[in-house]
């Protein structure tokens, strides 16, 4: 069994009870599909991987901290997943953002971040994909996630700060994906 096949089971088993959340994680899982060849080859199933374990921390059965990129990647590293998946969730969409709002970079910092093309395109699949599996353009999703969570918010206070960085990961994952198609 792949890791990208066992993380589809381990989503199903968290995340589909959260029925809505349960959506986006498909939507981002297969939106991720489509930007494989913007990875190395052998980054691949852990890109599926990752999209499919992103959003396990909010399972009520997994929460431990409160802050979702935390505790699933807690979780995962328990369950003795490689590192590289672990880290992806730990980092995806911006969470360094948001644990320095919520006062949390110390306990994230235990996961290793590393900026790659792997991470990006994770970055894209997952903002790129809206709260109930629609597509998204970029801009759309920040929208969506300024106007759904008030200024005084950490949410919004970390997108306001990071909405211009994770475009640019955005930005590459579709320039890598551009080279990498046939002419």
């Amino acid at each position: 069994m792949t890791y990208s096949e066992e993380a589809q089971r381990v989503a199903q088993e968290l995340v589909e009870p959260l029925e809505t959340r349960w959506r986006h994680v498909q939507a981002v899982a297969f939106r991720s599909t489509e930007l494989t060849d913007a990875v190395a080859a052998n980054q691949r199933d852990e890109l599926v991987a990752a999209a499919w374990l992103h959003d396990i921390g909010y399972s009520p059965s997994i929460k431990c901290t409160g802050f979702h990129p935390l505790d699933g990647a807690l979780h995962l590293q328990a369950n003795e997943w490689p590192s590289a998946i672990v880290n992806l969730v730990a980092h995806h969409s911006g969470a360094r953002f948001e644990a320095a709002e919520r006062g949390m970079s110390q306990q994230l910092a235990r996961f290793p971040f590393r900026d790659s093309a792997t991470l990006d395109a994770l970055v894209t699949a997952d903002l790129t994909t809206g709260p109930g599996g629609e597509r998204f353009t970029y801009d759309e999703r920040i929208a969506e996630i300024l106007k759904r969570y008030p200024p005084e918010d950490p949410v919004h206070r970390t997108w306001a700060k990071a909405a211009p960085i994770l475009k640019e990961a955005v930005r590459r994952t579709e320039e890598r994906l551009a080279k990498a198609q046939p002419k």
